[in-house]
């Protein structure tokens, strides 16, 4: 019967194994080193990293026109659209009608009465007393009219109403 105790026996040898005698009569069993060591390839692969940070960029190009605009509103047509670049500015006061007469302070939904006091509040301290108005182009014109009224009440001296250009270019644009 073979020994178990950790101890191989002397008629087992395996090819590349060295054996060495220890004066007690045990066997110490060896062990080849291989050459390959000093061969290891230390380069980073970059590959998955760029392909993560391609599919991230294309994630974040989708995503930031979505943010801009936080009322989805379908503005109207107008030919002889002026373009008006401090509309597109993260400062900028918008006003937005949606088409079942909803109002919009920025991204937040105001009643009729509260959008005086709360663009007045947002203009303190700016030295434009500008704001721009993105009315959905098939909103009640009656409620356009009341979030006219509730902007003016505010000491607006501008507003801005915006539309779209309806030449090939598609850009926005907006009209005063």
């Amino acid at each position: 019967m073979p020994q178990a105790n950790g101890i191989r026996r002397p008629d087992r040898k395996l090819q590349g194994e060295r054996k060495e005698s220890k004066p007690d009569g045990a066997y110490v069993m060896g062990i080849n080193k291989r050459e390959e060591g000093k061969k290891i390839n230390s380069n980073i692969n970059v590959t998955p990293m760029v392909d993560v940070m391609l599919v991230l960029l294309i994630i974040f190009m989708v995503i930031t026109p979505m943010l801009n605009n936080k009322v989805n509103v379908d503005l109207p047509k107008a030919d002889a659209a002026v373009v008006m670049e401090d509309a597109n500015k993260e400062d900028a006061v918008v006003v937005a009608v949606t088409r079942d007469g909803r109002t919009f302070l920025g991204g937040d939904q105001v009643t009729l009465d509260d959008l005086g006091p709360k663009i007045s509040a947002k203009l303190e301290n700016k030295l434009s007393k500008e704001v721009f108005m993105r009315a959905d182009q098939r909103a009640n014109y009656g409620k356009v009219m009341d979030a006219v009224d509730g902007i003016r009440s505010a000491g607006v001296s501008q507003l801005g109403l915006l539309t779209e250009r309806t030449d090939d270019t598609g850009s926005t644009a907006a009209k005063k």
